[in-house]
């Protein structure tokens, strides 16, 4: 599923929008939001593929978001600019959006910018697999890294920072992180779950790694100071209760 989320300050236009993603099978509606400042946040704590956002907006419009984030076509959210004023379109794909939606528009408009976003989507997941990890029966896994296949243990690993489409994997044993391009989806895959907890959109961590918690940050060992996003405190905090002595 490609995770996304709409943006529009006109509730109508909004809703129309919302409306027309929920009826394509391959879209995920994350959120709404009828501010790019809104928006903002979202993406923070969650990893969003593309966006659907109107141009005119108040505070931060359209245009000025999509060039706050990833300007590298190959990275961050796949845009598509929705407007009642044709003169954007130009300022639109020099943003690097792949849609451009000029209101009033149909669904069947909707749909050939969905396909766009779609046909990209699945032309970066398939740049992702080929930078294979695979698993093996001895608790390691193996990466590519640097034109190298690297041989991680999993027990070594600290935590795992998302930058962008590459991860930092960082381990016991090494003086330096490990960098892969690799999604955060794709190693979390090859993880045990009773081990490795998403604590933030940015961060992965070894359970067994945690010295203490506080505030609303783990702290891992080698004096690592982590924060723990709102989105995945509830989880987090589950499992640390679950773990706690009491009288």
């Amino acid at each position: 599923m490609i995770k996304c989320i709409a943006i529009d300050d006109e509730p109508l236009a909004l809703k129309k929008l919302v409306t027309y993603i929920n009826k394509m099978p391959y879209l995920e509606l994350v959120a709404q939001c009828q501010s790019a400042i809104e928006a903002q946040q979202v993406i923070n704590e969650h990893e969003i593929d593309a966006i659907f956002l109107d141009i005119n907006m108040p505070d931060l419009n359209g245009l000025d978001f999509a060039k706050s984030l990833e300007q590298d076509h190959s990275r961050g959210p796949i845009m598509v600019f929705t407007t009642a004023y044709s003169e954007y379109a130009v300022e639109g794909y020099k943003a690097n959006a792949v849609g451009y939606l000029l209101k009033p528009y149909g669904f069947d408009e909707f749909e050939a910018a969905a396909q766009k976003v779609k046909d990209i989507y699945e032309i970066r997941q398939h740049a992702l697999t080929d930078v294979t990890t695979q698993v093996d029966n001895d608790g390691t896994i193996f990466v590519k890294s640097d034109y190298k296949i690297v041989r991680i243990g999993i027990d070594s690993i600290r935590y795992i920072e998302a930058m962008s489409e590459y991860l930092r994997i960082s381990c016991d044993d090494r003086p330096k992180p490990v960098i892969v391009l690799l999604s955060m989806k794709k190693i979390e895959e090859h993880l045990p779950s009773n081990t490795f907890m998403r604590i933030h959109r940015s961060f992965i961590i070894n359970l067994n790694k945690i010295c203490e918690v506080k505030k609303n940050h783990v702290v891992i060992e080698g004096d690592i100071s982590l924060p723990i996003g709102d989105n995945y405190k509830e989880t987090f905090m589950n499992y640390l209760n679950s773990k706690i002595l009491t009288k």
